[in-house]
């Protein structure tokens, strides 16, 4: 069903756009860019009742919410966002929701930093890690480890098909990190080397399944089998309430041009046949199950899968709707 757009303001289908284009990337840089839409929308909104602002902001919340099923922090931050969207009148919300986003924002800040504090002591001196993907909170456990003095080395997977571990390199290189970058296919091989394989997650499941950038899975497998531990560094937000109750969390398919572009898809399904029978799927995301994985570590603290449903029932209760919906 489409969303109806009437009153939401161009910077919320602006953000909208970025966030499916993976201009905007990441599960915390997506949920501050979504909690700043909405203080957007609300700043500007000019409804002129109570109840048509409250439907401007849901319309706007919606936009948002289907660019990126699988990033649960983006619905995480929409909730949060308008459930502190009380009042009387369109002045009282206004104020209100622009706190609330401007909270969110402040929480999520420091969030990043104490989660990275955490992780930073599972790391020891002169640790090799092992990273996939592009995380900020993975990044963030390494910072930190650098900061109380500890030597890190990383090996990088380039993480195809949108090369997100071209971005970790830089960005741990920039932190003074060694890097050695690898093809996703020698994982296995470079395992010998590692100490600790240390990812993110776009969502994790009440059981403490690991949903991330696909091939975490393939590598956690590979990990456990080398003895190696998988950590996953995670912000609250990234947790899916919703798979308390029974949901399953949608694995989010992109185009496939990303992994074969027209050219090279006319030369593979050139000749007499066409490429009617020439199908091509890229996945976003895996699950990892819980049992390849040693801990979660989160600003809460560092949990093993297991328990991490106990850590969503205390944040969220036992089961969520959403705010969005009429």
């Amino acid at each position: 069903m489409a969303t109806d757009t009437s009153g939401v303001v161009s910077a919320v289908e602006s953000t909208a756009e970025d966030i499916a284009a993976m201009e905007i990337r990441g599960a915390a840089t997506i949920a501050d860019a979504a909690a700043e839409a909405l203080a957007t929308q609300a700043s500007e909104s000019t409804a002129a009742s109570p109840e048509a602002f409250r439907e401007e902001l849901r319309a706007a919340a919606r936009t948002l919410y289907e660019t990126r099923p699988t990033a649960v922090s983006l619905p995480n931050a929409l909730r949060y966002v308008l459930r502190g969207m009380e009042g009387e009148t369109v002045s009282e919300l206004r104020a209100a929701t622009i706190a609330r986003a401007e909270a969110f924002q402040r929480d999520l800040e420091q969030a990043q930093s104490t989660l990275g504090e955490i992780g930073a002591n599972r790391l020891r001196d002169g640790d090799v890690v092992m990273t996939h993907c592009h995380s900020t909170d993975a990044l963030a456990c390494i910072e930190a480890a650098l900061e109380d003095g500890k030597e890190i080395e990383a090996i990088v997977k380039e993480t195809r098909p949108r090369k997100q571990g071209h971005i970790t390199a830089r960005e741990l290189r920039e932190l003074g990190v060694p890097v050695t970058l690898i093809v996703d296919n020698a994982a296995r091989r470079y395992l010998d080397r590692a100490d600790h394989v240390l990812v993110g997650a776009d969502s994790i499941a009440a059981d403490g399944s690991v949903i991330n950038k696909v091939g975490t899975s393939g590598l956690a497998v590979n990990a456990r089998e080398r003895g190696v531990p998988v950590m996953v560094a995670a912000q609250t937000i990234k947790l899916h309430p919703d798979t308390m109750t029974g949901h399953t969390v949608e694995i989010e398919m992109r185009d496939e041009s990303e992994v074969l572009p027209e050219v090279e898809r006319a030369e593979i399904a050139g000749g007499d046949h066409g490429d009617d029978e020439l199908q091509v799927e890229n996945p976003a995301f895996d699950v990892t199950p819980p049992r390849h994985v040693d801990a979660i570590v989160t600003e809460r603290g560092q949990f093993p899968p297991e328990s991490v449903v106990t850590l969503m029932r205390e944040l969220f209760g036992e089961s969520t709707g959403e705010p969005w919906e009429p």
